[in-house]
């Protein structure tokens, strides 16, 4: 009688348990990353989530083994998810239902703005080519957002792919909801009147910051005629962006300008010290002169503490340029290095540099000074120290991409690329003759901290375009099909200029993921099978043995 008492208590523990654990969840994170812990960050955004917020996520059914781990990645991560929020719910979906077509699935999800991916795999010898769809979309409330699941990498294989995904997965569901859950409230002004880039050379970055940011152009040559007017609203923005001027400023625009840093206001600037392109090479039989652009901002810029040097940077380490040799239909193309594109491999020195996987691209860029006062400075991109400086006006062919480069001629070292200044900065016209007529509110140092961040390359920023002039992802090289880091580094840099350090922290969080020798598992497959069998079976005999043991003694 005892011993069926002690079975009655135990099953009615295991019931009572069970109930509870319907009501109360415990989660504990074990791993030494805390991979399974959500950064504040993210519980403070998915807490506003009040009514249902549904997650389709489509790495279901045809998964290549290669992202299993993505997919059990991402469950996890939801999971951690749901359990801060009820209200979130999510779903595994196939893509691809039975008997639909793979081409007419991957044509829909292109259209909807969510490129499908396709992987080549090596399985036995064997090489093969398949679809796969990592993308999750969020709706709450009638809108929806796109989540991109895969971090593409160049050059990186399926497995490398994977890794550096799950190391972006709670930035990007994170971002994701963000977007999703939040109205937009920061105003991004981007500078007109100055021969900018035309707008669909810039369409594809402002297009993304549009899901989150108010985006509007600003013609500051309309300060000329009414300075105070425009000022004020000028300073009515969070963040301007000067993307490439080619046409001078004039003292009033400068004055307006300074005074939106005097004001706290944030700044990217984007510039060309050097007007050149290869659309000129192309338009001239391969020949171009280099030459200086007068912009009229360094009296502006030195007064913060850098200034732009006019020369070109070239670097050994740089991107491909696509060139043909042959007549027309027997032309064949060939990439070769053309060191007037440097690629720089960001320093995670900074928020703004984490966890950029691809190089930045650049092309004909200038070389930074960094000059000493009271500002704060961080230098974000560096050259590598293969470099060469190039005084202008300069002649450049594209025959001169066939000769093989002297390394000697090579040994200028590092070149600042692009630098953040942060702080109480003094104006550029402290000291001298204020521009405009009513200078009562002219401020001569900035009344609170103001942050520019200055780009020694205008088209840093500029996307290509289609055949159909369409554009293209920041970022995507139309001719060789590379993608670099260019639009991360960009987004990466308004997040912590408009105070969204909460995205920036969660894309700074390190993710470890052990991954196993493949040779040595190879190599000792049938060693490890034996020693997982043989340990089965020795553990099935153990509870065995205990079990039989206890039973006797109950029956005794």
């Amino acid at each position: 009688m005892k011993t069926y008492s002690k079975y009655l208590v135990l099953i009615v523990i295991l019931i009572a348990t069970l109930a509870l654990s319907e009501v109360y969840h415990f989660r504990a994170d074990l791993t030494a990353d805390k991979r399974y812990t959500l950064s504040e960050s993210s519980t403070e955004i998915i807490a506003k989530a009040t009514e249902p917020l549904i997650i389709d996520v489509f790495l279901e059914g045809n998964v290549p083994d290669a992202f299993n781990k993505l997919q059990s990645e991402t469950k996890q991560l939801l999971e951690e998810y749901a359990s801060k929020n009820s209200n979130i719910k999510f779903a595994f979906v196939d893509p691809v239902p039975k008997g639909a077509e793979v081409e007419s699935i991957a044509q829909d999800f292109n259209n909807r703005g969510m490129r499908p991916e396709q992987v080549q795999l090596h399985n036995n010898g064997k090489v093969t080519q398949e679809y796969i769809f990592p993308w999750a979309i969020a709706s709450y409330k009638g809108k929806t957002v796109p989540i991109p699941l895969l971090k593409k990498t160049l050059g990186a294989s399926p497995d490398e792919l994977v890794n550096r995904s799950v190391q972006n997965l709670e930035y990007a569901f994170s971002d994701g909801l963000f977007k999703l859950l939040n109205p937009k409230s920061k105003r991004i002004a981007v500078l007109k009147g100055n021969g900018e880039l035309d707008d669909k050379y810039i369409a594809d970055f402002f297009k993304t910051l549009r899901e989150s940011y108010f985006i509007a152009p600003f013609p500051l040559d309309s300060v000329n005629g009414n300075p105070t007017k425009v000022m004020q609203a000028l300073n009515s923005f969070d963040l301007i962006v000067a993307a490439k001027p080619t046409q001078s400023f004039t003292d009033i625009e400068k004055f307006a300008l300074d005074q939106y840093t005097m004001n706290g206001g944030k700044s990217i600037y984007l510039i060309d010290e050097v007007a050149m392109d290869t659309d000129s090479l192309y338009a001239n039989d391969g020949m171009a002169l280099a030459t200086t652009r007068m912009l009229n901002l360094n009296d502006f810029l030195f007064k913060y503490g850098v200034r732009i040097n006019p020369v070109l940077v070239e670097d050994l380490y740089a991107a491909p340029l696509v060139v043909a040799s042959g007549e027309s239909s027997n032309s064949q193309y060939t990439q070769l290095p053309w060191f007037f594109y440097p690629l720089i491999t960001t320093a995670e020195n900074h928020p703004i540099n984490t966890n950029i996987d691809n190089p930045i691209f650049l092309r004909y860029a200038n070389q930074i000074d960094i000059l000493e006062n009271e500002v704060s400075k961080t230098i974000l991109l560096k050259s590598s120290v293969l470099t060469k400086l190039n005084g202008v006006p300069l002649p450049i062919t594209l025959e001169s991409i066939t000769t093989e480069p002297s390394p000697e001629r090579y040994a200028a070292g590092e070149q600042n690329i692009a630098v953040l200044l942060e702080g109480y900065f003094k104006s550029a016209f402290e000291n001298r003759i204020i521009p405009i007529e009513n200078s009562s509110n002219f401020l001569e140092k900035s009344k609170k901290g103001a942050a520019v961040v200055v780009i020694a390359d205008g088209d840093l920023i500029r996307n290509d375009l289609d055949k159909n002039g369409r554009p293209l992802e920041l970022g995507f090289d139309k001719f060789t099909f590379k993608e670099y880091g260019n639009k991360e580094f960009l987004m990466n840099t308004v997040n912590y200029l408009l105070d969204d350090n909460g995205l920036i922290n969660i894309r700074s969080k390190s993710v470890l993921l052990p991954a196993l020798d493949i040779e040595k598992t190879t190599n000792n497959r049938t060693t490890w099978q034996t020693l997982i069998l043989l340990t089965s079976l020795g553990f099935l005999f153990i509870f065995g043995a205990l079990y039989i043991y206890l039973r006797r003694r109950a029956f005794r």
